[in-house]
């Protein structure tokens, strides 16, 4: 195979290589993918197991390979590409490496109309696939934010959060993808068939194995690093303590990416990845869309004012008006003296507060003495005497 040219190449060593292998990929990266092809044919005379790996290197066609992908929809793309991600090749870092997966892909599939180097800034929304209703209301409304924000949900299409966040995109008009542990043309789970159908005819499918590979565990571990290095962000949402969505966390963090964990009930095990990484401060506490956005927009994008409870009307008197206010009875009527001693106030202050806050419709004078109104009021309040302001 030696001569031939460097797609070719690639889609030899993705096809007999293993997404996320990272002897293979750094050797790609520092030597060429055609030095590493020879380099592994000149090695396979030596043994029995390297006789194996000449023989699966022989039964590969990489132009049938890809003639077969275009029948399929399919594309093959490769770094130097245009539509080549550079996002991807943070992971050659070894900051980026875990769990003995890293580096930068040979070359990625592709099937759907969209491309990577035409597409927003991306936000992965991920999760367990035992999900609870909770954990996909707020995935799916995450979600549905990101996309009405301009900005492209990335995810696995796996059962649970997965699905949820991929439709809270769709719903909300948006634009998603889906990066597969699987050949871009088959659908795992096979219930998300329609799904996943639905992405490829208006966005984007993403798979580092060629097409009629199986989803492999070590695919799912591999493709999670790929999720992280395309997004600015991700958000975990619902992640137990041994969950391999945060796996794709680990990888954000590893990346310098934001990391984001949406929390759920004290008592839930779904949760409990989820909280242990926010408590240790790995992860970013988000609620809502607004969040997220604000810790992955540009800066001064989608900034938060301080969230608080509405401001009543009562929250606007004076600070004696209201220690009066509080000491006035609901029911039987009390005099000025009563008041004052029970607010601990001066009478005469106490009396200039009555005033005040029976023109303001806040109490009411009977022959009996004084007494909340019937009906707090809601429109403006009186103009506040300034002398008792902050006393």
């Amino acid at each position: 195979m030696s001569g031939l040219p460097d797609r070719l190449v690639r889609v030899v060593l993705s096809r007999i290589g293993e997404p996320g292998d990272p002897r293979l990929c750094g050797l790609v990266r520092d030597l060429g993918a055609a030095a590493v092809l020879d380099g592994l044919l000149g090695q396979a005379t030596l043994d029995d197991a390297q006789r194996d790996l000449a023989q699966r290197l022989g039964s590969v066609d990489p132009v049938r390979e890809l003639e077969r992908a275009e029948r399929l929809g399919i594309r093959f793309v490769v770094p130097g590409d245009p539509e080549w991600p550079g996002a991807l090749d943070d992971l050659a870092t070894e900051a980026a490496h875990q769990s003995g997966l890293g580096g930068v892909p040979v070359g990625l599939w592709l099937r759907g109309p969209l491309r990577l180097d035409q597409l927003p800034p991306m936000v992965a929304v991920v999760g367990a696939r035992s999900s609870t209703t909770y954990g996909e209301r707020v995935a799916a409304d995450l979600s549905g934010a990101v996309a009405r924000a301009g900005m492209v949900v990335v995810s696995g299409a796996a059962a649970g959060i997965d699905q949820a966040a991929h439709r809270g995109a769709l719903a909300a008009g948006g634009s998603t993808v889906a990066v597969l542990a699987c050949g871009p043309e088959r659908a795992y789970p096979a219930a998300n068939r329609p799904l996943i159908d639905h992405i490829v005819a208006t966005g984007l499918v993403v798979s580092e194995v060629p097409p009629g590979s199986a989803p492999l565990r070590s695919r799912f571990l591999g493709r999670n690093r790929l999720i992280a290095a395309l997004s600015v962000g991700t958000v975990v949402v619902e992640a137990a303590l041994r969950s391999g969505a945060l796996s794709s966390a680990g990888w954000a963090v590893g990346l310098n990416r934001v990391v984001m964990g949406v929390p759920g009930p004290v008592t839930s095990e779904t949760s409990q990845g989820v909280h242990e990484k926010i408590r240790a401060g790995s992860m970013h506490l988000v609620t809502q869309g607004a969040d997220v956005l604000e810790l992955v927009g540009a800066a001064g994008e989608h900034l938060l004012d301080v969230r608080r409870a509405p401001t009543r009307p009562r929250d606007r008197l004076p600070v004696r008006d209201r220690r009066v206010l509080d000491a006035v009875p609901v029911g039987r009527p009390a005099g000025a003296d009563s008041i004052a001693v029970a607010a601990g106030i001066a009478l005469q202050h106490v009396q200039g507060a009555l005033e005040r806050l029976a023109s303001g419709g806040w109490v009411c004078r009977t022959e009996q003495g004084w007494r909340l109104a019937r009906d707090e009021p809601h429109g403006p309040d009186p103009a506040p005497d300034l002398r008792s302001v902050g006393e």
